[in-house]
């Protein structure tokens, strides 16, 4: 009867009102301070409260995260014959240049410029880790008092 116009206008409706209720256990009570947190939102058992920095869920990721930067860099350090190395993508550079492809050579330089520099990066990332994994180590995996 409304036809497409009615039935959009009654979705985005609900969609508000799905929203608003969803917000409703973070509103701030009228003396300014914070409502309580709802039932099965982390907040521990007998009043602890965490640091709230993620340390114990980082300290758990660590050794998925060093995985995943030492593939990366194992990738970007291969020989031209691997996809997604800087060699390979310094080879692609060297033949639109050779090819006299000025606009497609600047354009895979720029890539190459950015794909050098994400070396850096994660290089630099797996130092930080490092330092991190120390110090989960010596924190209980983060889950010491604070």
């Amino acid at each position: 009867m409304y036809g497409r116009r009615g039935t959009r206008t009654l979705l985005a409706g609900l969609a508000v009102t799905a929203v608003l209720a969803g917000t409703a256990g973070t509103a701030a009570a009228d003396d300014g301070t914070p409502a309580a947190a709802p039932a099965g939102t982390g907040a521990k058992a007998g009043g602890a409260k965490g640091s709230g920095d993620g340390a114990r869920a980082l300290c758990k990721r660590v050794p998925k995260i060093d995985k995943r930067i030492t593939r990366a860099l194992k990738r970007l350090d291969a020989g031209a014959d691997q996809r997604g190395s800087v060699a390979r993508l310094q080879k692609r550079v060297d033949n639109a240049k050779k090819a006299g492809h000025t606009e497609i050579a600047t354009y895979l330089q720029n890539r190459l410029d950015f794909r050098t520099s994400l070396r850096t990066t994660l290089q630099q990332r797996q130092k930080d880790l490092a330092s991190v994994r120390t110090w989960c180590q010596d924190n209980n995996d983060g889950k010491a008092a604070g």
